[in-house]
């Protein structure tokens, strides 16, 4: 991602901010009703578990997909700003990368082809959120997320025109990043009681490497970004 895209992310997320801040303002200017959040008690923080999974890729490979499957689990933790309004950190391991479902033969490099390919990073990440509640309780946010490395691996396998079979080292040549910045957009479905069905969609900000690959395996800077499905429970 150049500047250019970086400053015009960093201006959106502001605009979004600023366009939550003024709903809560509206917010405190309605009549009484319900309490936004789950719990009606008012209260200074809001706790609750997470759990699901993540379906992840990595965008600057020569693979498309998001068949990379992994954990998103953690706490979460909710603090209320105005009657519809809350910001929310939580603290996860998620389990981030990619995985090739079918050979690709390198675009650069024809001679080449790519049997399998997989990444595996692991993160313990710390997601910011402003969330805007509804009546129903059910709620949709914007946030940001540091990650930090916890352990990678990734398995290359390729063939060439001889037949030959590598494996390149690439988690030793090519590491990753330690530090991960993340841009987050999702809904959270009030289901019963404390518990909600939450659909995130969660992009890197950096690129998610130190140093790229050769053209032969990989085509741009890499960018890590995943689907994540999961389940959260409010606590009382």
């Amino acid at each position: 991602m150049n500047k250019s895209r970086k400053f015009a992310a960093l201006i959106l997320i502001t605009i979004i901010l600023s366009l939550f801040s003024g709903i809560a303002r509206a917010q405190d200017d309605e009549g009484d009703e319900d309490h936004g959040l789950y719990i009606e008690q008012p209260k200074v923080f809001y706790g609750g578990l997470v759990a699901g999974a993540n379906f992840a890729q990595v965008d600057g490979d020569y693979f498309a997909g998001y068949h990379k499957i992994g954990l998103n689990v953690g706490g979460i933790v909710y603090t209320q700003l105005a009657k519809h309004v809350a910001i929310s950190m939580e603290i996860l391991y998620s389990q981030k990368g990619s995985k090739s479902n079918l050979a690709q033969v390198s675009p650069a490099n024809p001679n080449i082809t790519m049997i399998k390919y997989g990444i595996k990073a692991n993160y313990a990440e710390v997601p910011i959120m402003i969330n805007y509640f509804d009546k129903r309780k059910s709620h949709f946010g914007v946030g940001v997320s540091y990650g930090r490395l916890v352990n990678s691996t990734e398995s290359v396998e390729t063939i060439d025109s001889s037949r030959t079979i590598s494996y390149p080292d690439f988690n030793t040549l090519y590491p990753f990043k330690k530090d991960a910045f993340d841009f987050i957009a999702g809904a959270e479905l009030h289901l019963w009681k404390g518990l909600f069905l939450n659909i995130r969609f969660q992009y890197s900000i950096i690129p998610i490497r130190t140093t790229l690959p050769p053209p032969t395996y990989a085509r741009a800077d890499q960018y890590s970004n995943l689907w994540a499905v999961r389940l959260m429970y409010l606590l009382k």
